[in-house]
């Protein structure tokens, strides 16, 4: 595949990978995605419903300044 090298140990198998970034950029871009979704999956969760409520208390603070 043009635009990829694999990074080979002593015993044939492949450690790791090495892309061209002008070719591949959007693949690297989605596995940096991935490795972020992966990193935050046990975050706290905040519902939609909460969410709203703090935007709208915090733009209503706003205006009463």
């Amino acid at each position: 595949m043009k635009g990829v090298e694999y990074v080979i140990d002593e015993k044939g198998k492949r450690k790791a990978v090495v892309l061209d970034l002008k070719i591949h950029r959007d693949i690297w871009e989605d596995f940096c995605d991935v490795l972020k979704v992966k990193e935050r999956e046990n975050d706290p969760r905040e519902s939609l419903a909460s969410v709203k409520k703090k935007v709208v208390n915090r733009h209503r603070s706003l205006e009463e300044q």
